[in-house]
């Protein structure tokens, strides 16, 4: 295993959840990184982001070491988990590397629901995401353009909030959910300090990145998150930068102790994130452009997404290629949870 020769460069924004997440490993594992904060402080010469919203990485991976821009943050861990020793973030032992892998989705596709909702759905919360968006980008704005770029992002997002399923219907069945996994992680990290031990995880990373939005930026669901739990408002703060912590293979939860301390959190993935998984994959096969299903007990209707179906299927591909006893191992875990719909 060797060391990639140059530092690692990225452009992100801190209202993005993946970018804060990718920070938040970077620091973590002792990576050196740069970023260019915002599309407009990458330098000349470097090539174009494939979609501004999302952190992208600069990989050399073209022709005679050429830039290549990189946005997939999953993928990406499991690039620095082959490029880097030490500090992984990705359990050795396969059962837990699978709990793991679906806990990080959950957070990637189900928990950014909310954060989108959250951030648009309720006026006091776009009032006040709409601005940091303009000044996140470029800091010397005039306040005429920061006023007519914060309500051109304001009216575009909330036009755009039924592509997450975000709705009068829906809004409860959201912000319901939010509610319930800041109390599941309180009691998680209690435990050990982390989701799967005492060590963090790129699950851990994904649903910081997602509460590093919801737990402290938009004022709705910020207040939700410290009135339930000030031990995860203050986990959102030290997962920023855990660069210190010194882990260890002994770290990682035990089987029995996964056992008892993950039930929870599975049976909140398999209320909410596996039926809109399965009909959104189901919907996509069928050459539908939307989905009906229901999620705790209310309808739910959004367009299909067809990068979730992509994401569905790498986890159904790695639920098959574990041996019998670890596929058991995994079966006997989310037995009952509602995650086990997943792979049926």
């Amino acid at each position: 295993m060797t060391t990639p020769p140059r530092r690692l460069e990225l452009t992100g924004a801190p209202g993005s959840p993946y970018t804060r997440k990718m920070i938040g490993v970077l620091r973590y594992r002792h990576i050196p990184y740069s970023i260019f904060w915002g599309a407009g402080a990458i330098p000349e010469g470097y090539p174009e982001p494939k979609v501004r919203l999302l952190p992208t990485f600069f990989f050399p991976d073209g022709e005679d070491g050429a830039l290549v821009p990189v946005t997939d943050s999953t993928p990406i861990i499991r690039r620095l988990e082959a490029d880097y020793d030490d500090r992984s973030v990705i359990p050795p032992d396969p059962t837990l590397k699978f709990i793991n892998d679906l806990i990080e989705d959950y957070a990637d596709e189900w928990l950014t629901k909310a954060m989108f909702h959250f951030r648009w759905a309720h006026e006091a919360d776009w009032k006040n995401a709409a601005p940091l968006l303009v000044f996140w980008n470029r800091t010397t704005v005039d306040e005429e353009q920061a006023q007519q770029f914060s309500d051109y992002f304001a009216k575009r997002q909330i036009e755009r909030l039924y592509v997450v399923g975000s709705n009068p219907v829906t809004a409860a069945t959201i912000e319901d959910s939010y509610a319930r996994l800041v109390e599941i992680l309180d009691a998680l990290i209690q435990r050990k300090g982390y989701v799967l031990g005492g060590r963090p995880s790129s699950a851990d990373f994904a649903i910081y990145g997602q509460m590093t939005q919801l737990g402290i930026v938009e004022p709705t669901s910020a207040a939700v998150t410290t009135r339930l739990s000030h031990r995860v408002r203050a986990w959102i703060d030290r997962m920023e930068d855990l660069s210190g912590l010194n882990p260890t293979e002994e770290d990682w939860f035990s089987a029995d102790e996964a056992q008892h301390a993950l039930t929870p959190l599975l049976e909140e993935i398999g209320r909410t994130y596996a039926p809109a998984m399965i009909a959104n994959a189901e919907a996509i096969l069928a050459g539908a452009e939307t989905f009906d299903t229901e999620i705790d007990g209310r309808v739910w209707t959004q367009p299909v997404f067809k990068y979730q179906a992509k994401s569905l299927g790498w986890l159904r591909e790695d639920y098959a290629r574990m041996s019998d006893n670890e596929r058991g191992a995994v079966a006997a875990l989310i037995r009952g949870s509602g995650c086990e719909t997943l792979f049926q």
